[in-house]
């Protein structure tokens, strides 16, 4: 989609950002409460965090979606990122999640640093596994009774990790053999 364009989130686009995360099928996933007002999605947004980046996909000026990618500040894993994602329901499936995780992925190996990252993502939500595993990620272990959503509890793998081989982020599995993923040969993320 040539009409899509990934940028930075500013402080003007938090009723858009709030839009996003109120669309129902996108409003299930995150593990926020449900029906945030509009002034707290400001106030998020209005925080300036040296370990928190936050980018907005955007189609002929619209917000569509949004990602927000946090590096944990421990000194010992300083190395490590996870990130969230959201796309607005009349969007799903159109491409923008992609192009949010092709900008995160940029971000991390190429301005961060970074050599793993991870999230969370129910464990019946297909579309955004398959998303995942698209660039690489692998589940590590799943938290049972993970989030109550919708009155039941609902699973969650503890994260979808990918860390750094050859100086990429790239997909290792249980370690740093490639040889079980794309053949041997370096996964690819799409373009990058």
């Amino acid at each position: 989609m040539r009409d899509l364009v990934i940028r930075r989130c500013e402080l003007e686009d938090y009723k858009a950002v709030h839009l996003v995360y109120s669309s129902p099928r996108a409003m299930a996933e995150p593990l926020g409460v449900p029906y945030a007002s509009g002034q707290a999605w400001r106030e998020e947004l209005a925080t300036e965090r040296d370990d928190n980046f936050s980018m907005v996909a955007c189609v002929r000026g619209e917000v569509v979606g949004h990602l927000a990618l946090s590096v944990y500040m421990n000194p010992r894993s300083r190395h490590s990122g996870h990130f969230g994602i959201a796309v607005r329901d009349d969007w799903q499936g159109k491409g923008v999640g992609t192009r949010l995780m092709e900008a995160c992925l940029d971000l991390a190996d190429n301005w961060l640093g970074l050599t793993r990252l991870d999230l969370s993502v129910f464990t019946d939500n297909a579309p955004a596994i398959a998303l995942y595993e698209k660039f690489g990620f692998v589940v590590e272990g799943t938290h049972r009774r993970f989030a109550l959503r919708n009155g039941e509890y609902v699973d969650a793998p503890t994260s979808w990790p990918v860390c750094r081989c050859s100086g990429r982020l790239r997909s290792c599995g249980t370690g740093h053999d490639l040889g079980e993923v794309n053949g041997g040969k370096e996964p690819s993320h799409g373009p990058m």
